[in-house]
């Protein structure tokens, strides 16, 4: 195998692997923003003025207002996390599919050499 097939084989593994990662914290932040989303919902249905939110391993009383800033502050940075992880995913992609019709390519006309060589003998 030439030497420049099996360095794109290398980088094919290692864009593949890299994709893996990022599509898997991509849907992380996704559940994260998802739960977000919910509990911004719910702080703005209710009528309670203090509530409940977890600092650590415990609970503390916090005025309603202020948590759901707080959420929709988070929410706001993991949905700009996701936009990124996206983009990255998306060149991720187009970069495999360049380097896969590379490799067939290159895979396809190395037959071709060994068919026309056997033609010759």
């Amino acid at each position: 195998m030439p030497e420049d097939m099996q360095q794109q084989l290398v980088e094919f593994e290692r864009n593949r692997v890299q994709l893996l990662s990022v599509s898997a914290q991509k849907q992380q932040f996704q559940l994260q923003s998802n739960t977000m989303a919910q509990s911004i919902e719910e702080l703005e249905k209710t009528k309670e003025k203090k509530v409940f939110k977890a600092v650590g391993n415990i609970l503390v009383q916090s005025d309603t207002e202020k948590v759901r800033k707080e959420l929709v502050e988070k929410k706001e940075s993991l949905d700009l996390r996701i936009k990124s992880l996206q983009k990255q995913e998306d060149s991720l992609v187009n970069r495999l599919n360049k380097l896969k019709s590379d490799i067939e390519n290159a895979q396809s006309a190395a037959v071709q050499q060994e068919a026309s060589a056997e033609e010759k003998s």
